[in-house]
């Protein structure tokens, strides 16, 4: 994450927005009143989805049982029809 006062993401605004954009790399915006993140579009969609699943209690769960099978119990990726 790189970190930065809000007089230099002011002067920088446009490269540091592409980097951003082009890299995901979050921006930490320090002010005198406090801080603030800047993602990217596709950051910021990824943590809503993982928001999201994680809301439907079903999900959640589904999620933790994947987490818990042993690599034997799961079909090769060969065998799986993308």
């Amino acid at each position: 994450m790189l970190n930065t006062s809000a007089t230099n993401f002011r002067k920088n605004l446009f490269a540091m927005l592409g980097t951003t954009i082009k890299y995901n790399e979050p921006i930490n915006i320090s002010t005198k009143d406090g801080n603030a993140v800047v993602l990217s579009q596709e950051d910021y969609d990824g943590l809503m989805a993982t928001v999201e699943l994680s809301a439907d209690p079903q999900m959640k769960q589904k999620i933790v049982d994947g987490l818990h099978t042993g690599l034997d119990d799961c079909v090769p990726e060969d065998e799986v029809a993308w």
